[in-house]
């Protein structure tokens, strides 16, 4: 048995069991734990200093983990997600996916998985998951499935997928950032890409094959995925890609979703609803369907949801809803408020609130079509009318109390930014993996160029950093510090190549790779990692073999956060959409840990031999 540490280290020790037992406390915010541990680590070694052969630890020692390289590019890279999701970059593809799902549900289903993937090894998979998420949901619904089935494969596709890459997950940030700290070389963006292509393609097959038959058939929570249903006009315009094409090829350029009550043509006028009518320039095609699917269709068809009170006036560059920031808002006609019995027309409500009404939604009766005009429509309490305006538009609106904005508000795309936003970030990613720049220097122009360029504003900063992934990190680091300055890690790794002796390295690897996999369930995967790495190294060197393909063991084990709904953050935002249970995860989630654990522990030291 290996000797007992000095009393620092069995403090360091202790302290970071107790941070273990408080990342696992739901009650507690994870960032409120990730404080306390930090000030316990400050005060501690404030009143006990630590000086031992000529090496000190100062509150600053643990405080440098603010400052960190491996932290700023976690925050610039988080900064550059989110302006692909607000820009709607991402949408395209997955609409493009979506859209041949009903065709080939299988082959979508796989093709999104692989999206899935490739995408999060170069970006933070929190977005591409929230983009992600409504359009699954339609898709499930349309094809009469229960979006249960769907949501977690991908979810888990993308988790997999971030393992590829240097930048894939903030926890392969770390890791490499602790590693070359301690004195190994520089892990360059696809350095371990071969083993992660090779045992994720294993996960992604599983999730496709496998993991679908073995999720129940779940009620969905969210509101949104029984949408109201809301009746609307859409105009073609001369530049329309529906002018001069037929009803028939119109409707088969939504995959046939759309569905037209009738056709307005001049004044008062209807056309048949024929197959075969030709739609012409300034056609009035009233439609009904969800809030999302309406802009949809709008963006499909080159049409304009124009405001229901001034039919003949289109969103340009003189109309209120040329200006950025766009929001879309629900709200609820409410008993005594100033819409209750009044047509649109007489209500004046763009001129009040300067918003557009561009839908209605009839709650006593919403199978009923609107046979009038919209802005003709009496209003009752009840009916729920979708507006557009800006943000502080829709923020006054909600504010002023006089009617009832339901949750849900959604903001619109910055679609016209949405190139700029994917320039960046290739042009970030590409100056990363040639070398020419740090990731964090490259990720932080990106960040300015973002701005520059108005693909998204300062408070989208604000919105795109998550503070307890932060607080984590930075009380993560100083636990590392603490464990190797002290000693605490080496004796950890001395414990356990005693309680592992006799066995081949590569067992010692397996065993590793485990550890790590069931500590990232429990907490935080950045935890997980930080706090392995210099326990990795320390067993490697006890071993007498290089430490490469142990960072790598505790890098890969720490991103298997499948098994539990707390494992990641993409996976609690899964729950609601999906109406899972924890016993879900459980099912997929461990074959998928134990599939993953096999093949990296065949594949790493075939690669990496020990």
């Amino acid at each position: 048995m290996p000797l007992l540490p000095d009393t620092h280290a069995i403090a360091v020790m202790a302290l970071t069991g107790f941070a273990l037992f408080l990342f696992t406390r739901d009650r507690i915010p994870i960032e409120t734990s990730s404080l306390v541990v930090l000030i316990l680590l400050l005060v501690g070694f404030f009143a006990f200093p630590y000086r031992e052969g000529g090496v000190s630890l100062t509150p600053a020692d643990f405080l440098a983990g603010f400052g960190n390289e491996a932290l700023v590019a976690v925050c610039a890279l988080m900064i550059i997600g989110k302006g692909i999701e607000v820009t709607g970059a991402l949408r395209p593809v997955t609409n493009f996916l979506a859209l041949h799902w009903g065709q080939h549900p299988q082959l979508s289903l796989l093709l999104i998985l692989i999206f899935g993937a490739l995408v999060s090894a170069f970006l933070n998979n929190t977005p591409i998951v929230v983009v992600m998420i409504p359009i699954l949901i339609g898709v499930a619904l349309r094809a009469e499935s229960s979006p249960s089935h769907i949501l977690m494969p991908v979810g888990f596709a993308t988790i997999a997928g971030g393992m590829g890459t240097v930048i894939g997950t903030s926890t392969n940030l770390l890791v490499v950032s602790v590693a070359h700290d301690m004195g190994l070389r520089e892990f360059g963006m696809f350095d371990f890409a071969l083993p992660a292509i090779i045992v994720g393609s294993a996960a992604i097959a599983y999730l496709w094959l496998i993991a679908p038959r073995l999720l129940p058939d779940r009620e969905v929570l969210l509101s949104d995925t029984a949408p109201r249903l809301f009746d609307a006009i859409l105009h073609i315009s001369e530049d329309s890609l529906a002018v001069g094409r037929t009803l028939s090829d119109v409707l088969t350029v939504t995959d046939n979703r759309m569905k037209i009550s009738r056709i307005g043509r001049g004044e008062g006028l209807s056309v048949t609803r024929l197959p075969s009518v030709v739609i012409r320039e300034g056609d009035r095609l009233f439609v009904r369907d969800s809030r999302e699917n309406l802009k949809e269709y709008e963006r499909l068809l080159g049409a304009t949801l124009h405001d229901v009170l001034s039919p003949s006036l289109p969103i340009g560059d003189d109309h209120p809803l040329s200006e950025g920031n766009q929001q879309l808002a629900e709200i609820v006609v409410t008993p005594g408020s100033i819409l209750e019995n009044w047509t649109l027309r007489k209500a004046r409500f763009a001129e009040r609130y300067q918003c557009v009404i561009l839908a209605i939604h009839r709650a006593r009766n919403p199978s009923q079509t609107i046979a009038s005009d919209l802005k003709d429509v009496k209003l009752r309490a009840g009916d729920v009318l979708l507006v557009q305006g800006t943000r502080e538009n829709v923020a006054e609106l909600r504010r002023r109390g006089s009617m009832l904005v339901l949750d849900g508000t959604i903001n619109l795309p910055r679609a016209r930014k949405a190139p700029h936003a994917m320039i960046i970030t290739f042009l970030v990613v590409l100056a990363a993996a040639l070398g020419i720049l740090p990731i964090s220097v490259s990720a932080l122009i990106g960040v300015a160029a973002m701005l520059l360029f108005r693909a998204m504003h300062w408070r989208d900063v604000g919105s795109a950093l998550s503070y307890p992934v932060i607080m984590v990190i930075v009380v993560s680091l100083a636990l590392g510090t603490a464990l190797t300055v002290t000693g605490a890690s080496q004796y950890v790794a001395e414990l356990y190549v005693h309680v592992t002796l006799g066995l081949p390295p590569r067992y010692v690897l397996s065993g590793l790779i485990l550890l790590m996999a069931i500590m990232t369930n429990i907490v935080s995967n950045n935890a997980a990692g930080v706090i392995g790495t210099p326990i990795a190294i320390s067993i490697a060197n006890q071993l007498g073999v290089h430490p490469e393909a142990f960072v790598l063991a505790v890098l890969f084990g720490a991103n298997m956060s499948f098994a539990t709904p707390i494992g990641y953050q993409t996976n609690l935002l899964l729950i609601g959409p999906g109406g899972y249970k924890f016993s879900d995860f459980l099912r997929v989630g461990v074959p998928l840990v134990l599939l993953m654990w096999i093949g990296f522990s065949i594949v790493l030291p075939i690669l990496y031999p020990l």
